[in-house]
Parts: C-alpha cells; sequence; structure tokens
C-alpha cells in the first residue's frame, strides 16, 4: 500500500488517505486521516499546514501505509497512534486501557455540578476513582479542582502504569495516588466523591459491538455479567459505606441502565439528588447517589 503514498506531499497523502478510508466507509475520514498522518510526522494541524508541500519520505509513507491498513481493519485511530484526548488532556493507551469515550465526559460534568452546588472548587477534596483504566475520569476532576487529591483502583496494574504516566504527563501526579485492588476495597472511609465508569454490557452482547470496541478494548472493562449490572452491584454499597456524610456517587450506565442502577442506589441507603444526566445522544449516562445524613 506504500506505493500509493510515494512521492506525494503531505498535503496529497492526508486528503489521498481520506479518499481511501471514505471509501472504505470509514466515520470522519477527513478527521482520521489528519490524525494519523500527523501521528507519523509527529506534527499537530498547524504543523501539517506549515509543511503542506514537503514530501513524504519512504520511511514516512511505509508507515503511513501500515497505519491506513490498521483503520481500514477496525482498529480505531485512537489505538493506532496509542493517545486519545480527554477533557483536553491527552492520555496515552495501552491495551490494558478502555479508549476514553466523549460520553464519559457526561460523568465529569455531572460530579463537578454536584460539587459545584455544595461548595467552591478550591476546596479541599478526597475523590476516588474505581477502576480508573487510563486515569480519564479523575484526572479530568482534579484538572478542574486545584486542592483535591484522588486515588485511582484498577485490578490491573499495567492499567495503573498507564494512569500513573498520564497523570505525570499532564502535571496532575502530586495529587494523583494509584493503587491496585478491586474496586473499592481497599479504600477507607470519608470520601466526597466517588467516580467510576465500570464494565456494564451485558455479556452475551458482547460479540455484536462494533469491531473497534469488540476486537480492541480489554473485555475486562466490558463484560459486566448477565444483565450488565455486576459490578454496580459491587460499587454502590462500598460507595454507601465510604462516602462521607453528604459525599456523592456517579457511575457512568449503559443504555436503558439508569433506573436498575438508581434502586441500586436507594436499596443501599443513597439518595437521588439530581435525575441521571443525559450524553449528546440524549442517553441517560450519568447516575447520580448521595450520602445522605442519618
Amino acid at each position: 500500500m506504500s506505493s500509493s503514498f510515494d512521492g506525494q506531499t503531505i498535503d496529497t497523502a492526508r486528503r489521498a488517505l481520506a479518499s481511501l478510508l471514505r471509501s472504505h466507509n470509514i466515520d470522519s475520514p477527513e478527521l482520521d486521516a489528519r490524525l494519523l498522518i500527523g501521528a507519523v510526522l509527529n506534527l499537530d494541524l498547524t504543523g501539517l499546514i506549515s509543511a503542506a508541500t514537503r514530501i513524504l519520505t519512504s520511511d514516512e509513507t511505509a508507515r503511513l501505509a501500515q497505519f491506513a491498513a490498521r483503520r481500514l481493519a477496525g482498529e480505531p485511530v485512537a489505538r493506532i497512534v496509542g493517545m486519545k484526548e480527554f477533557w483536553g488532556l491527552p492520555l496515552m493507551l495501552s491495551p490494558e486501557t478502555l479508549v476514553p469515550r466523549p460520553d464519559t465526559e457526561t460523568i465529569v460534568e455531572a460530579a463537578l455540578a454536584c460539587l459545584d452546588a455544595t461548595g467552591p472548587r478550591a476546596r479541599a477534596l478526597r475523590i476516588a476513582d474505581l477502576g480508573t483504566g487510563s486515569g480519564a475520569i479523575l484526572l479530568a476532576l482534579l484538572s478542574e479542582l486545584p486542592h483535591a487529591h484522588g486515588i485511582a483502583t484498577d485490578i490491573s496494574p499495567a492499567a495503573l502504569r498507564t494512569a500513573r504516566d498520564n497523570a505525570a504527563r499532564s502535571g496532575l501526579a502530586p495529587r494523583a495516588h494509584f493503587l491496585a485492588c478491586d474496586y473499592a476495597s481497599a479504600l477507607a472511609e470519608g470520601l466526597d466523591l466517588i467516580v467510576s465508569n465500570p464494565p456494564y454490557i451485558p455479556s452475551a452482547d458482547i460479540a455484536g459491538l462494533d469491531i473497534e470496541v469488540r476486537d480492541h478494548d480489554p473485555w475486562r472493562a466490558l463484560d459486566g455479567g448477565d444483565d450488565g449490572l455486576d459490578a454496580y452491584r459491587i460499587v454502590v454499597p462500598e460507595a454507601a459505606r465510604l462516602l462521607r456524610l453528604g459525599g456523592f456517587l456517579v457511575v457512568e450506565v449503559g443504555h436503558d441502565q439508569s433506573d436498575a442502577v438508581a434502586h441500586l442506589m436507594t436499596t443501599a441507603g443513597l439518595g437521588l439528588p439530581a435525575p441521571a444526566k443525559t450524553d449528546l445522544g440524549g442517553i441517560r449516562r450519568a447516575v447520580i447517589g448521595q450520602k445522605k445524613p442519618r
């Protein structure tokens, strides 16, 4: 495939790649082409524009062809380039982490709204992110809460290494701590906020997911058991125990799961201080619980 880019300028190669992706019904072909060629050349959009007339080297065309082949095979761009932006933060990925998705920013928005309703963002807060993966949710929150400290847990040491590296790259490492355990099993009480994006896909549905998710995201981070709710049956009671009075639990849920997760919260003694927050697609994505005074 490299011959299709041989002798081309950066701009013509980008256009050719976008056309190739479009012809294979790849979503957002222009954006994907820009991100892929930018990764090959280590250039951002401004750099690509400035160098638009430079001819690609043979090594660059070969690498671009490899990236194109991987994208045509269904591998997400974020996996190919090894990075995904979330809440304005560039996050590195690994095979043990999900690709952070825009829908998950709904969890950050909901959590910040809860905290804003109860005091200034500059106050000292203790936050936990259960099943952190790349660290996306915790690091987004720390970037908005200047005096908060957070602890991120994950059962995967490899995922925690990725999250720790992302904290360092984001300048947030002094306020972020990482612990290998199953959800909140090793945490202490007194937390102001607990957030989580746990596995919530029913086991039988995984085989039917889009190839970009099914074949490239870690199954352990997808499989929520028979009804998709196994993780919530663990996380919600743990949160009810660990939150301080008035503290919040905010979790991401899948399609048509918000009512069931809200019921788990009320059964565990948590109040529902606000309706589930919808994502850009109108799906009730963030369910919010609060530990009520006894």
